[in-house]
């Protein structure tokens, strides 16, 4: 599943120079990716998914910086959900710029994860088809 949103790029992401600071772009992602849940799950992403009975705390992201990012620009970042495992989901993500440019990519995979006993547990069957099928559950 692809999904698209925008990020203009605030004062405050960017260094004197007016160039984002590359550990800003942790939060493009990440921000990105609740827009996606919220996208697939008809709601608010993350609220949805506690509600599921789980915690999905990030076990791995990269990003790869490949150009430089400017105050007041628009990104255009797609999502993409990666096959989901048995106990953990995981993105692709794209950031363009407008010339169509791209200006990083990054990959976040989350647990989920008993909010009780701290261990993983089964991905919800809920976030799995949000995560798999074209139409996914309201």
């Amino acid at each position: 599943m692809s999904f698209s949103t925008t990020r203009t790029v605030l004062f405050g992401d960017c260094d004197p120079a007016g160039i984002v600071y590359t550990p800003r772009i942790a939060y493009f992602v990440i921000e990105a990716i609740h827009d996606y849940l919220s996208h697939r799950l008809g709601g608010e992403g993350l609220r949805k998914v506690f509600a599921m009975g789980i915690l999905p705390p990030a076990r791995a992201l990269s990003i790869e910086f490949l150009s430089p990012m400017t105050w007041d620009e628009v990104i255009s970042i797609e999502v993409r959900s990666e096959t989901p495992g048995a106990t953990s989901f995981s993105f692709s993500v794209e950031g363009r710029q407008s010339s169509g440019d791209v200006t990083f990519r990054a990959s976040m995979t989350q647990v989920c994860i008993s909010p009780e006993s701290k261990q993983p547990i089964t991905l919800p069957d809920t976030l799995r088809q949000a995560l798999e099928d074209e139409n996914p559950p309201a």
